[in-house]
Formats: C-alpha cells, sequence, structure tokens
C-alpha cells in the first residue's frame, strides 16, 4: 500500500475505518484523532505538520466510510 500523509485525507479515512470499523468519527477527540493517524502504518509525514482544518478533513471522510457501511 501506497504512503499517505496530511493532505490525504481519503487515504486516511480509509485506513481508520479498516482499523476501527465500529467507531464513529463523530465522537472522536482531534488529539485522539492525530494519535491515531500518527500510528496508522502507511503514515508517513510530520506530526505536527498536522492542522485543526486538516483533522476535520479527514474526520469528515472517514464519517462518509463511516455512514455508507450503516446504510
Amino acid at each position: 500500500m501506497e504512503q499517505f500523509g496530511w493532505d490525504d485525507p481519503e487515504d486516511i479515512a480509509i485506513a481508520l475505518f479498516e482499523k476501527m470499523p465500529n467507531v464513529d468519527p463523530l465522537t472522536v477527540r482531534f488529539t485522539d484523532l492525530h494519535d491515531w493517524v500518527c500510528e496508522l502504518e502507511n503514515f508517513n509525514d510530520d506530526a505536527m505538520k498536522s492542522t485543526e482544518g486538516k483533522l476535520e478533513s479527514i474526520q469528515m471522510a472517514w464519517l462518509e466510510e463511516y455512514n455508507d457501511s450503516v446504510n
């Protein structure tokens, strides 16, 4: 699998959903989300380059994956 970073919210969202399919992304605090992203096997970026906007983009992309699985 290819490496991804903060500018790849869809790839991160898919990886998070595959790792934690039963977690509702709207219940996750950004501090936890940041940690979980940095712990992903294929995540290859500087942890300090994260912003609230990037985390929100990841959360919304993850929510789409989550909602698609529920419906």
